[in-house]
């Protein structure tokens, strides 16, 4: 036998052994895929993940349907994707509780070994908001009302554990301001309690709150990001408010189960980080919302959960916050 031969005799196994992983990458998705969102309509995660689905449809050539699966602070539909059949046909958005619960919480349905982070999609900063009936213009006066005012403040939030609820925490530990904390199946059920002053402050993404700062429903303060928010050119940053190193990211990632093959996910990386987030029309529609197109490389993602596991454990544990 030649040395040609033989190199084709080794290899053919191998070759035979890869074809079906890759002719599985090119047919993918034969079939509708589902976006969860574990949220109820009305936040970051409800417009983004919409957007995205529709965006990586057109791209897929298959439907992605993105079904709000709220419960639990975002546990119960994090769960949902964790103990999906890991073919790519059942994703998960999610922001920062997805590392956040399972420091907080005393039980927590899911383990983070059993998702595989696909892409981190957007970054945004949070908005303060002020019910309109308190006698505050600014942030600084918000801090001294409270401080003056102790126990008398419930702020409200997307859940038990999600960033709201966290950047609240944060809020007290920082201005030793006392406030009740008061969770909701997502931060769009908070809005008619804080409009009516049953609730005095949220923290929240700019989707979810920015129809009622413009009805002037509900007062903003102060955004969260290094730099002022393009929606709120004239609302400065907490750290601009005095409050220096108060910086919260809202980001959104994409997630699949673990065990995805890995032709599969490649796919739906390369899909997002240079189809969609590039889509021109994707673009302008988040950034009506302040929010940033983003996407990491699958080893950047992995290490972004990580980094941010360890952010809020370290404010868990400093804060003394304990979950539901």
């Amino acid at each position: 036998m030649t040395k040609t031969r033989l190199c084709i005799a080794l290899l053919a196994p191998l070759l035979l052994a890869l074809a079906p992983a890759s002719a599985g990458a090119q047919a993918y998705p034969t079939r509708p895929v589902k976006l969860i969102m574990p949220y109820a309509p009305g936040g970051i995660i409800d417009f983004v993940g919409r957007k995205l689905a529709q965006y990586m449809a057109e791209e897929l050539g298959q439907p992605v349907v993105a079904e709000n699966r709220p419960g639990a602070g975002g546990m119960l539909g994090t769960d949902t994707v964790a103990r999906s059949e890991p073919d790519g046909y059942t994703l998960l958005i999610m922001d920062p509780a997805i590392v956040i619960n399972p420091s907080l919480q005393a039980s927590v349905p899911y383990d983070l070994k059993q998702l595989t982070t696909v892409s981190i999609v957007t970054t945004s900063p949070e908005v303060l908001v002020v019910a309109p009936q308190l006698p505050v213009k600014t942030f600084d006066e918000f801090v001294s009302y409270g401080k003056a005012n102790p126990g008398k403040l419930n702020f409200g939030s997307a859940g038990n554990g999600t960033t709201p609820h966290l950047a609240g925490e944060l809020f007290k530990l920082r201005t030793g301001v006392d406030a009740i904390h008061v969770p909701y199946r997502g931060i769009g059920q908070a809005f008619p309690d804080l409009m009516t002053n049953k609730i005095q402050f949220a923290f929240s993404s700019i989707p979810g709150a920015l129809s009622f700062t413009q009805d002037n429903q509900v007062r903003a303060l102060a955004t969260t990001g290094l730099k002022r928010s393009n929606v709120y050119p004239d609302v400065p940053t907490v750290d601009e408010a005095g409050l220096k190193g108060f910086t919260i990211d809202l980001w959104l990632g994409v997630f699949a189960p673990a065990g995805i093959p890995p032709a599969v996910l490649a796919k739906l990386n390369a899909t997002i980080n240079e189809k969609v987030l590039k889509n021109a029309d994707f673009k302008t529609a988040v950034a009506k919302f302040g929010i940033e197109p983003h996407g990491t490389s699958l080893d950047d993602g992995a290490a972004t959960l990580k980094s941010e596991f360890d952010l809020w454990k370290k404010v868990i544990v400093d804060a003394k916050i304990k979950g539901s």
